[in-house]
């Protein structure tokens, strides 16, 4: 059974959008975000696409102690941008 262990925001924000002055896919660039978040944790935690962080009893404290403002500015959002422009 997982533990909840947070709520995080991991969707791109409107004025990032902006920048771009570009038309995007935003539900597809969110869901290719959080592919990515997932992709990256310890195994045993696992972000559900409302935010909410949940981990396996083995692997609490690690979940805990994860940094999200680090974890997501690794994920290549030029590179999910570029795939989901209309």
């Amino acid at each position: 059974m997982a533990t909840e262990i947070t709520t995080i925001d991991y969707t791109v924000p409107a004025d990032v959008y902006a920048r771009y002055g570009a038309d995007f896919d935003t539900e597809a660039v969110n869901d290719a975000v959080l592919a990515e978040l997932n992709a990256i944790i310890p195994e045993g935690v696992v972000v559900e696409r409302n935010g909410k962080v949940f981990a396996e009893k083995s692997v609490e404290d690690v979940a805990r102690g994860l940094d999200w403002k680090q974890l997501i500015g690794h994920i290549d959002l030029d590179q999910i941008l570029a795939a989901h422009g209309r």
